[in-house]
């Protein structure tokens, strides 16, 4: 390759390489666009196979994409050469030989690399790896070659990037919005005989529902935020009403009823958000025969969201236990929904109700609002449990209280709900939405297993208090590096919360075991 051949190559990558990147941001579709160009570029012996590899703030290098070779969480290589030690990265491309631990090569071959380095402006970034015959020397002209094309790609990189990190920054716009409603679902709650578990429940109940239902995702994440705003016109009603522990007089019931328009009248506004939640708030009570209030609203003229949230409620509040009452059985209750199809609910959302049955005995389980028995066994329906996922449970894993192993599990769930969307390159925004899940609710379980801990007076409380708070350190810390380096972050936290995970049960959890034989 000559000087003159070297430039109209690199200007043809360039260009080829900018307008795939235009059509898609996914690093793995660059990679083979690049390979698929490089073959016609006479003079450099490179193999079908490469990777690229980016550094988290911690000096460790994660292959985030990849041509010709495993996937990281399928047959991790073993990126122990001397560049990949190093979290100083050249300013100049390299040839480095490293031990590949890729099965479809065989444990200890050696391979030579040429390492192309990714900057954005005077920050390093990583490497990108295109692995070449054995024993190749770059000549002066491929050496300019090979700078040249880690510059144009270093660009390509960063803007998939910025673009990755733009999406998070809009998740974060919505979650502003959500967190300002959900704050007023906060302050009914403190006003109310009813407890913040009573929300949660009952908001996972309606997403149960919606689930078995098929409503489409947006609705579902409609749902999720909104749904915790259907008492919050309890704010406008009087203490004497809203707390008398006794059953209220025609009166005062009256009054109680003047929750649901209150609501809609706080939630005044067109965003997507207020609207769903306006609807849930006004319409809650109404009934699918038209027998309801505020306004006697009857079949799908009652917003669908509405409807769900009806059931869902209904169900949480018959199961509970109130001042004023003792709780339903969970039996008596789900038969008295089901009587009600077509009369006080819609009927499709009754079937879809029964349907998610299993799922919603288990959210019960997951928030239960007093303290955790540790001899309590737990007699669940069977959930239809996902094959072939990346972390499964083990049933070595059960640390003998059965209420923390239906934690565990679910939080195993949530894992691999997040391995999925890495996987599947969903985009750093879904990355970004299932931290925060896995964080809320690794938060709930911490907080059960705490108040555990403290009833029963749990010698290691200290220590587990420590490794929960480390946890939700690091996980919050992940969350920022999305807006730093998306494409590490998804790789790192999945790795973290695999080892963290296993270890914290197998080790510390294991031992609370003591407390079930007390």
């Amino acid at each position: 390759m000559n000087k003159e051949e070297k430039l109209l190559a690199i200007r043809k990558l360039v260009y080829e390489l900018a307008i795939a990147s235009n059509i898609n941001n996914d690093l793995d579709t660059l990679l083979a666009h690049l390979f698929s160009m490089l073959e016609n570029v006479r003079d450099i012996p490179l193999e079908q196979r490469g990777a690229i590899m980016l550094l988290n703030p911690r000096g460790r290098y994660f292959q985030v994409a990849q041509f010709g070779i495993s996937p990281a969480w399928e047959n991790p290589m073993q990126w122990n050469s001397a560049s990949f030690k190093n979290r100083e990265i050249s300013r100049s491309c390299l040839t480095e030989d490293i031990a590949c631990g890729d099965e479809a090569i065989g444990d200890g071959h050696l391979s030579r690399m040429v390492l192309l380095p990714v900057h954005a402006g005077s920050n390093g970034l990583g490497y990108i790896a295109l692995f070449t015959a054995p024993n190749y020397a770059m000549d002066a002209v491929c050496t300019d070659f090979f700078n040249d094309l880690s510059r144009a790609l270093s660009g390509l990189v960063q803007r998939a990037l910025i673009n990755e990190t733009l999406s998070v920054r809009e998740l974060e716009l919505e979650e502003a919005r959500a967190e300002a409603i959900r704050s007023l679902g906060i302050a009914s709650e403190y006003r109310d005989n009813e407890t913040g578990w009573h929300i949660m429940r009952m908001t996972n109940f309606a997403l149960a529902i919606g689930k078995a239902m098929r409503l489409p995702e947006e609705q579902r994440d409609l749902l999720a935020v909104a749904a915790p705003m259907h008492d919050v016109g309890k704010i406008g009603i009087a203490d004497s009403v809203l707390l008398k522990p006794g059953k209220l007089t025609p009166a005062e019931f009256e009054v109680m009823k003047g929750h649901a328009s209150i609501g809609a009248k706080i939630l005044e506004g067109k965003d997507s958000l207020i609207v769903a939640a306006r609807d849930i708030a006004n319409s809650h009570h109404e009934r699918w025969d038209g027998d309801g209030y505020p306004e006697g609203l009857a079949g799908e003229a009652i917003p669908l969201l509405a409807r769900i949230c009806a059931v869902a409620d209904v169900f949480d509040a018959l199961t509970s236990t109130r001042p004023y009452k003792e709780p339903w059985t969970v039996d008596a209750a789900y038969q008295w929904v089901i009587s009600e199809s077509g009369k006080h609910f819609d009927p499709v959302i009754v079937r879809a109700f029964s349907e998610a049955m299993p799922e919603i005995l288990r959210i019960r389980e997951l928030y239960r609002d007093d303290i955790i028995d540790p001899k309590r066994v737990l007699t669940l329906p069977p959930i239809r449990r996902r094959e072939n996922v990346w972390i499964p449970w083990d049933e070595s894993l059960s640390i003998g209280i059965d209420i923390i192993d239906e934690h565990h599990r679910y939080l195993f769930d949530l894992v691999n709900d997040l391995y999925a969307v890495v996987i599947n390159k969903r985009g750093t925004r879904q990355v970004a939405r299932l931290i925060k899940s896995l964080d809320a609710y690794a938060k709930v379980h911490f907080r059960a297993e705490e108040q555990m801990m403290d009833h029963y007076a749990y010698v290691g409380m200290d220590r587990q208090l420590h490794q929960h708070h480390a946890f939700e350190e690091k996980i919050a810390e992940f969350y920022e590096e999305l807006h730093v380096n998306p494409l590490v972050a998804q790789f790192d936290v999945l790795s973290y919360l695999k080892d963290w995970l296993i270890h914290h049960i197998r080790v510390e959890d294991a031992q609370l075991a003591t407390l079930a034989k007390n």
